[in-house]
Order: C-alpha cells, then sequence, then structure tokens
C-alpha cells in the first residue's frame, strides 16, 4: 500500500508513520508534504497514491484549496473531526475522520475501512462534497477564533476586537496588543497561546515574538538575508520576519 501524508507538523507526522508501520508493517510512505504547493508540485509528477492521510491547515494555507482543483481517485482520511451529520454523509465515500492527538487503535480502524474500497475508477470525493465539507469546515472554524480580547484596567474591563489589532508583541515575560494607533494594550497568556486564538486567515506569525494582522502591514520591505522588514500602520520601527518564516509569510500575503 503507497501512502501519501499531507500534515505540516513534524511530530504529528513522524507519530502518525509510527502508527502506520505499526498497522501496515509492509506500507510505503511516498512522502509528507507540508503545504498546497507541495502538493500541487506531487500531483503533477506522481501517480495517484493508494491512501491519503490529510491534515485540513497547512503551511500555506487550507488544503481544500488544493482538493478544489485536484481530482483525487483514493481514499482520504482527514486528520479532523466533523459534525455527526457531515460523517454520515461521507460514509459511503470511504472517507474516514481522525480527532487528534491520533492513536494506534484510530489509525488502525481508519486504514480497515479505507482498503474495503474495491475500485479506484471513480473519484472518491465529489466536488459537491468537497464544498460541503469546506463549508462546514468554515463556519466551524469561525466560531472557534478569538472575536476580542478582554483588558483589564483600572477603571474597569475593556473589549478589544481584534480587528482593532494591528500586532500582538512579546516583550519577554509580557506580552501586548498594539492598534492601529500605536496604543498598547496588556494581554494575559502567552505568544503562543494568542496564535492559536486567532484566525490564521488574518494573523501570521512572523517570528517568535511577533504576530501580525494582515490589515495592519503598511509596507513590506527586503531586509538581511531573504528575510523582510514588516511596516506596522501607526509605528516608525519595522518587525522582521525569521528566516524560517520568510517563506510561508510570502505565501500568505499572496493569498
Amino acid at each position: 500500500m503507497n501512502i501519501l501524508i499531507i500534515e505540516d507538523e513534524p511530530l504529528a507526522a513522524k507519530q502518525l508513520i509510527n502508527f502506520i508501520n505499526q498497522v501496515v508493517p509492509k506500507a510505503i510512505i511516498l512522502q509528507t508534504l507540508n503545504s498546497i504547493s507541495q502538493c500541487s508540485d506531487w500531483f503533477e509528477n506522481n501517480m495517484q497514491p493508494d491512501l491519503i492521510f490529510s491534515d485540513i491547515e497547512l503551511l500555506d494555507g487550507n488544503v481544500f484549496n488544493f482538493y478544489d482543483k485536484q481530482v483525487i481517485s483514493c481514499p482520504i482520511i482527514f486528520t479532523t473531526a466533523y459534525d455527526q451529520f457531515l460523517m454520515k454523509a461521507f460514509d459511503g465515500n470511504g472517507i474516514a475522520y481522525l480527532l487528534k492527538p491520533l492513536t494506534k487503535e484510530l489509525v488502525e480502524k481508519a486504514i480497515l475501512k479505507c482498503t474495503t474500497l474495491q475500485t479506484k475508477s471513480q473519484p472518491v470525493i465529489s466536488q459537491d462534497i468537497l464544498q460541503l465539507l469546506q463549508k462546514s469546515l468554515q463556519q466551524d472554524t469561525l466560531n472557534l477564533y478569538k472575536q476580542r480580547f478582554t483588558i483589564k484596567t483600572r477603571s474597569g474591563i475593556f473589549l478589544l476586537p481584534v480587528s482593532d489589532i494591528a500586532l500582538i508583541q512579546a516583550d519577554g515575560v509580557l506580552l501586548y496588543a498594539i492598534d492601529f494607533k500605536n496604543k498598547k494594550y496588556p494581554l494575559t497568556g502567552t505568544l503562543t497561546a494568542a496564535e492559536q486564538q486567532l484566525n490564521p486567515e488574518n494573523f501570521f506569525k512572523i517570528n517568535r515574538g511577533d504576530i501580525v494582522s494582515i490589515d495592519g502591514i503598511e509596507r513590506i520591505a527586503p531586509h538581511i538575508g531573504d528575510r523582510l522588514a514588516v511596516y506596522i500602520k501607526g509605528q516608525k520601527e519595522f518587525v522582521v520576519t525569521s528566516t524560517q518564516k520568510t517563506a510561508a509569510f510570502r505565501k500568505w500575503i499572496d493569498r
């Protein structure tokens, strides 16, 4: 069995490969892809695999941006959970859903289900099914992301809409949200926690200390090496993308 993995988290991919090797020792892991661009390149130059394990959110966007354009003729196991209605709708298409963190038992059950498909002569996933899943995913995703932060002040609690945030910045152990007028608001928690609460369509963590808003970017200029200087509206100084984040950031701003 030739298996393709689409996953942008190295540890999650490593764990999944370990489970697959335990369940199907003779399985061949063709490759691990972590972005839409890698998926496009791979399918242009390779035959369809027997099975795909697919994450949803990749380094450069939602995987359905790829599936919308690519006919897939093999079963796909999505490593994300959806509501029971959608799971029932997809039962006849040989698609399984795994909720992270994965377990060997979940992987084994999903592979067993997908290997019962008798033919790959027709696409396993129709465009109608893809659109239904994508629509539900977008709706569920919007409900998960933070709409505002509560800021405690001496006079009470202030509500800061995320749409007013141009930059979130870590300064040592302190965390601040900065609006378009360069006013700072203290936040609780860590930068990583804040990143997980924000919609990745609108916010991007460009380095270990800064999360920028797409609406907060005034201009972008070349910096040392292949890094980029990002100028934020209302601020005189710029923030800089890390070497590891620059390529993904370029794709993010070009959506």
